[in-house]
């Protein structure tokens, strides 16, 4: 497993790292989630990324299990808030990056956990109707309780991480990360966030690089989709997964296959290693449904892929990539969640 540091921070993390998002406490039973979990920390990986809200705070808890045994200064968990989680009925202030929210979210997080910091708290979404400096404030707290080491955010637009970067700065906390979605066929943050990013010393953790399991190749044009994959589970992410379901994606991606096999690689860990020859790119968020899964994605750790190869790619997926800056505008919340 290589490691990179997460921004210009002084912290390290696997270059792979293990997310479980729409995974652990939902679809997967929870023995098989600790398989995977397991098939992570042999594979070198030491990063864990999770969120309150994952099957309403039961993937925080499948997850601090699995690590229980594990030795907590060898590990760099990650996690978030601001989607409401917990019994009904939920209340107004169970949403959103308020002061009240922040604070109560980080003590239900580690509570689930098992644990009595994490190593990064993440804003899930920008909050539109929250004042960022009550925002920013809270997260100060946070850290100075003792209860996170750095900040970071999720989804957030340019304009956005540099003014809530600027906040933290004011604040002597370290906002190091953003955690966007980032992939060969969605390419969004490349022309704005990147580069605000690198100038602000922000490092990518990045989600579904291998584009909710399109890149794998598995989806064929012309044929229904495969029995319990994800396109066929309204609960695992399908309505996710229907912008890339059309016959041209889905011919443009068979087309890969050639070029994975020339660089000794599967579909699945070329799409990996794609997204982090990105230099501003730390960390490639996978998970899994079976262990072996985890074995395959960590093969990209330390790949290069040759310039040739990447100009290949490009080429046969053309004008099926999605560029367009303002779609990072498209998730901030334009109205409560409660």
């Amino acid at each position: 497993m290589d490691f990179r540091y997460l921004g210009d921070s002084g912290l390290q993390i696997s270059e792979i790292t293990y997310g479980n998002w729409l995974t652990h406490g939902s679809q997967v039973e929870n023995d098989v989630a600790t398989r995977c979990v397991a098939a992570a920390l042999d594979a070198g990986i030491t990063t864990f990324d999770t969120a309150d809200a994952y099957a309403n705070g039961r993937a925080e808890e499948v997850l601090g299990a699995a690590l229980k045994a594990e030795r907590r200064e060898s590990l760099e968990i990650f996690t978030k808030v601001y989607w409401p989680v917990g019994p009904d009925p939920k209340g107004k202030n169970d949403t959103g990056l308020s002061r009240k929210h922040i604070l109560e979210g980080i003590d239900g997080s580690l509570r689930r956990l098992q644990m009595d910091y994490v190593d990064l708290y993440q804003a899930h979404r920008y909050d539109a109707f929250t004042p960022l400096e009550e925002t920013m404030q809270a997260f100060a707290d946070v850290v100075r309780a003792g209860k996170t080491l750095y900040i970071g955010v999720s989804e957030w637009t340019a304009d956005q991480i540099r003014a809530g970067h600027e906040l933290a700065k004011d604040l002597g906390v370290s906002l190091i990360s953003s955690q966007p979605q980032y992939s060969m066929l969605w390419r969004v943050i490349e022309d704005e966030v990147v580069p605000t990013c690198r100038e602000l010393g922000i490092g990518q953790i990045v989600w579904s690089p291998i584009a909710q399991g399109v890149l794998t190749g598995k989806y064929r044009p012309g044929q229904p989709p495969p029995a319990g994959s994800r396109a066929t589970d309204d609960k695992g992410g399908a309505t996710m997964i229907e912008r890339w379901m059309s016959d041209d994606v889905l011919g443009r991606v068979q087309e890969l296959t050639p070029i994975a096999s020339d660089l000794g690689l599967s579909m699945p860990a070329m799409a990996v290693a794609w997204v982090l020859q990105n230099d501003n790119v730390s960390a490639a968020l996978v998970g899994a449904s079976r262990p072996e899964q985890v074995a395959e994605n960590v093969k990209a750790a330390g790949v290069r892929i040759p310039d040739d190869a990447m100009k290949n790619i490009d080429e046969v997926l053309g004008d099926v990539v999605t560029r367009d800056p303002a779609r990072t505008a498209e998730s901030t919340p334009t109205e409560r969640a409660v």
